[in-house]
């Protein structure tokens, strides 16, 4: 037979099958599946979790392998493995640059991973996966909370193998504190990061005002809070950014001039702007300098570290002003740098652009979507449980007939049907009962069962509640982000200025006319509250003085008020008995007619204060003025005017330990100075009694206190002062802060006699039952303004009472006493 030749090559192969495709067709829906791709997987963040799907799938994947904030760390490479083989269908370099952004300090305001060895710095990459270790930072716990509760919606991962959230539950609007940065296909975004604490305020009154303004929201979220600090100068475009989600903003460096040996002075910069590194500064200095476009400057040394921060000195020539070098150095070098808002992000699948309300709600609906459906989740669970104990209840009230049922049934279908029929129970209350152990039986009572049937019945009653009420489900996400704030929530670290950024010039001659900012006169006040601001000199008032208000507004008490120039010096003394000389030139300005010390900034953060310590006084320093200081612990001292000299910072009083300053003023031979105790005794006597000492000297005695007690109040009141009052409020040493208003009066300050230094004064106020003690107190001239804790207005009494009446009751706490602004 003869054999079968084989298949020809042309008889193997397939048939051909050739298409004519247009290629402007082929070209234009690949790129838009190419665009939608990049837009919606990988470049841009969901508003609701304010995370990209990598950093999502990161973050969801350490929570998977267990790496809790108190277990120890494992490698960065073994993260990536995971996250690249489970869920991430890219490759390792752009997880691990992910992994590596989640843990920088310096680019996230709150880090969401714990990174262990070198993760970067602002001018060093970080080192390769295999060397580095992470795990999941305490915020992130608070991202990924209650995902086994049916809270967001799972997807399937790259090939249908596992499962991964649509979006994390996100307890705290993270796209808003971190802020995000990413270019897509035709689009970008970049969102500077915020305050947590501040954020989730505005969440919260949105939260109880869904109508509330972007005015209204950013009287919480006032700006940005940059990672690294610094200071924002300009807030037009913040607001503009916050109204339609497009803006920009300057930031600056923050720094300091201070002595850098004898007659040498230098620039001290502790802050850099975001993602601005000394690196980097360095090099723009030495560019400018070499090209002539830089002068004054002698030399430029980075002395940071990792226990003391950021310190960059920058040495200034002999015979330069500081504050002109440092107008060069803002607008030619990157301590100078502007930040573009975009807040670009993804809203049900779809890139839009976001203001500050818009955002806000977005995460606010998530929120409660959140929270609806892990209740609706924990109600099913608990009624479930309560079904199954409930068939218990029946069955172990008699369970010897249920054991003669099961054992005389021919199989677990006739016993599932008979226990069913005789005991009236449901298929899945018999089926929990056949399928228990004998040995499970001992653990059940019917005590117990009854116990945990009436606990499940009140969480039920209280789940139920809970979801047929809008309210109660709104007042429950907001004390869920409150309680998040004051877990991970720190001070802010940003200064925020009113003031305008450098303007740039054409010319090296044009910016050497105007370096010098104009000295003109002006007034600075340091309001009760501990904020500054500086008040322009109104022009058509005579004499030049300041127009005052007519309104009340918030944060108007002012503690101390001090005529100066814009360029003019000053000293602040502080509560740890220093006295800081600084310049105003950089305070928010103001017109005098609209002086509202709320949009001042902070005095602490602009004096550079230590934790715990206060600006309390204003005093000036040009005339070099005797100035008068009392101690909690009831000493006094007037320091002479030739002991304040040019420096920086100096100690004007020797503090015994525990003790501390808590009142200041300009105290010339015919003032009078004012001691109030706790209680409740005033004595007054002349400051000619008290000698001018040396900055050395600790004071001498200024009112006797007996144990137990302290000074509330020291103060200073000039022969000019305009019919002064005494002001006292006592309450309860056993009340929480700011939990009992207490009674407060008001008296002439000529109700009170004089006596002499080192006595132990008058009664200034009868204690009603339940008093004991003196929490507030303040002697100047009218008109006296009080301001509770929130910086609202509160009202006072009448002007009149006697000087050892009790007092009234107050509508509200108060937290501070000033003057109004004059």
């Amino acid at each position: 037979m003869p054999a079968t030749p084989p298949p020809s090559p042309a008889q193997d192969r397939a048939p051909e099958r050739i298409e004519d495709v247009d290629v402007s067709t082929e070209m234009q829906g690949s790129f838009l599946e190419y665009a939608y791709s990049v837009i919606y997987s990988r470049a841009l963040p969901d508003a609701r979790d304010g995370l990209k799907p990598v950093q999502r799938r990161i973050l969801y994947q350490m929570a998977e392998m267990g790496l809790r904030p108190e277990r120890g760390h494992v490698k960065s490479a073994r993260v990536v493995g995971e996250v690249m083989g489970k869920l991430h269908p890219h490759g390792d370099a752009p997880i691990y640059d992910a992994l590596v952004r989640l843990a920088q300090a310096f680019s996230l305001r709150v880090p969401l991973v714990d990174g262990h060895g070198n993760f970067g710095s602002l001018d060093d990459g970080p080192a390769a996966s295999r060397y580095t270790e992470a795990r999941l930072a305490p915020a992130a716990l608070a991202l990924t909370a209650d995902l086994d509760e049916d809270v967001v919606d799972f997807i399937p991962n790259y090939d249908g193998q596992f499962q991964q959230p649509e979006v994390l539950p996100a307890a705290f609007p993270n796209l808003l504190v971190n802020g995000a940065t990413g270019i897509a296909v035709g689009m970008a975004t970049n969102m500077a990061p915020h305050n947590l604490i501040e954020v989730v305020g505005a969440a919260i009154h949105l939260l109880d005002n869904p109508d509330a303004t972007v005015e209204e929201l950013m009287e919480f979220v006032p700006g940005p809070d940059l990672p690294s600090g610094g200071i924002i100068v300009g807030l037009d475009g913040i607001k503009d950014a916050y109204t339609v989600g497009r803006g920009s903003f300057k930031t600056r460096a923050k720094v300091s001039i201070e002595p850098l040996g004898p007659r040498r002075t230098g620039l001290v910069v502790t802050e850099l702007p975001y993602l601005v590194g000394p690196e980097r500064i360095i090099e723009k200095i030495k560019d400018a300098v070499n090209s002539k476009k830089l002068t004054g400057i002698a030399d430029v040394t980075d002395l940071s570290d990792r226990h003391h921060g950021l310190r960059l000195v920058i040495g200034i020539k002999t015979g330069f002003d500081p504050n002109a070098v440092l107008e060069q150095l803002y607008r030619l070098t990157p301590l100078e740098d502007s930040f573009s808002i975009n807040n670009v992000a993804l809203v049900g699948g779809q890139p839009q652009t976001l203001g500050l309300r818009e955002l806000l709600r977005v995460y606010v609906d998530h929120r409660i979507r959140v929270v609806t459906r892990r209740s609706q989740y924990r109600l099913d669970r608990r009624r479930e449980r309560l079904h199954l104990v409930e068939g218990l209840l029946v069955a172990i009230l008699d369970i010897d007939e249920v054991i003669q049922v099961i054992r005389s049934s021919d199989d677990s279908e006739q016993a599932r049907t008979r226990l069913i029929s005789v005991f009236d129970l449901s298929q899945v209350q018999a089926e929990y009962i056949l399928e228990l152990r004998l040995r499970r039986l001992t653990r059940f009572s019917r005590i117990e069962l009854e116990t945990e049937r009436d606990a499940l019945l009140a969480e039920i009653a209280q789940l139920e509640e809970l979801l047929g009420s809008e309210i109660l489900l709104r007042a429950l996400v907001a004390r869920e982000l409150d309680a998040a704030a004051e877990t991970y929530g720190t001070p802010r670290r940003t200064l925020l200025l009113n003031g305008g950024p450098v303007a740039a010039r054409s010319s090296r001659a044009a910016a050497a006319a105007d370096l010098q900012i104009a000295d003109a006169p002006c007034r600075v006040y340091l309001s009760a509250t501990g904020r500054m601001v500086r008040a322009e000199m109104a022009a058509d008032v005579p004499g030049g003085g300041i127009v005052t208000p007519a309104r009340r507004s918030k944060h108007d008490a002012i503690r101390s008020a001090v005529d100066t120039t814009t360029r003019g010096d000053l000293g602040a003394v502080t509560s740890a008995g220093r006295l800081v000389r600084f310049s105003p030139v950089d305070l928010p300005s103001v017109p005098g007619n609209s002086v509202q010390p709320a949009a001042g900034t902070r005095a602490d953060q602009y004096l550079g204060l230590a934790s715990g310590e206060h600006a309390i006084a204003l005093v000036p320093l040009a005339e070099n003025p005797p100035v008068a200081f009392g101690t909690l612990q009831g000493v006094v001292k007037r320091l002479a005017a030739s002991e304040i000299g040019p420096k920086h910072d100096i100690e004007i009083i020797a503090l015994k330990p525990g003790d501390r300053v808590v009142g200041a003023a300009v105290a010339p031979d015919d003032a009078e100075l004012i001691f109030v105790t706790s209680d409740a005794q005033l004595l007054r006597f002349d400051a000619s009694s008290v000698r001018p000492q040396g900055r050395s000297a600790g004071g001498m005695a200024g009112v006797r206190i007996t144990a137990g007690e302290s000074v509330v109040f020291f103060g200073v009141v000039g022969p000019e002062a305009s019919d002064p009052v005494v002001v006292t409020i006592a309450g309860t040493s056993q009340a929480l802060p700011g939990a009992d208003a207490g009674t407060g009066k008001v008296s002439v300050l000529e109700e009170f006699p004089p006596k002499g230094r080192a006595t132990g004064g008058v009664r200034a106020q009868r204690f009603l039952k339940g008093e004991d003690t003196i929490t507030l107190a303040w002697a100047g001239e009218s008109p006296v303004r009080a301001v509770g804790p929130d910086g609202a207005v509160r009202d006072l009494p009448e002007v009149g009472a006697k000087r050892d009446a009790s007092g009234q009751p107050l509508d509200g706490v108060i937290g501070a006493i000033g003057t109004a602004v004059q």
